[in-house]
């Protein structure tokens, strides 16, 4: 018989696709980063051009950026944070529009999750209507996708900066655990 346990501490990262035209992204970081603390490694912005699934609703020449945050954190804080993100995006949304889409995520040493609201067959619920997919995994020294893993990520330039947070995961754990 297996023994519930707690799972290691991850990182949070937020990937933001919004309107530059719209919206100035520094006052939606703003709040994130009151919220959430220091960012730690940045990718982007960059253009989102994988897909028009968002052009009806935030217009084009749509930007991403992506990030994640120093601090370790529990996982089970996804789906309040999913929450908190969604409330932000109603925010800033202009007649019933969104001209903002805040994805959070969190990174493991093995794993990246992004949380969503959406239900699919490769997706696990979490509780209150939030969703967990794994996108990405680790192995054997690098990433690897899945057939649902979505384009943007998908991408070299993003691999690169989620080895960046990976690497001070692991040196946090490291401290935190074996100290």
């Amino acid at each position: 018989m297996g023994i519930p346990s707690v799972p290691l501490p991850v990182k949070l990262v937020i990937a933001v696709t919004y309107n530059p035209l719209s919206i100035d992204l520094d006052n939606v970081i703003k709040i994130l980063d009151h919220k959430f603390g220091k960012q730690e490694y940045s990718y982007g912005p960059i253009p989102f051009s994988w897909s028009e699934y968002y052009s009806d609703e935030m217009g084009p020449s749509l930007m991403k950026y992506y990030y994640n945050y120093s601090s370790l954190i529990d996982r089970e804080r996804l789906i309040d944070i999913k929450l908190f993100t969604n409330s932000i995006e109603q925010q800033f949304s202009v007649e019933g529009k969104r001209i903002v889409n805040i994805d959070p995520g969190y990174l493991a040493r093995d794993k990246f999750v992004l949380v969503t609201t959406k239900d699919f067959y490769h997706r696990l619920y979490l509780g209150k209507g939030i969703y967990g997919e794994e996108t990405l995994h680790y192995r054997k020294g690098k990433y690897r996708f899945f057939s649902w893993t979505y384009p943007d990520y998908r991408q070299k330039p993003l691999y690169e900066f989620l080895e960046k947070a990976r690497a001070t995961l692991a040196r946090d754990l490291a401290r935190e655990f074996n100290s």
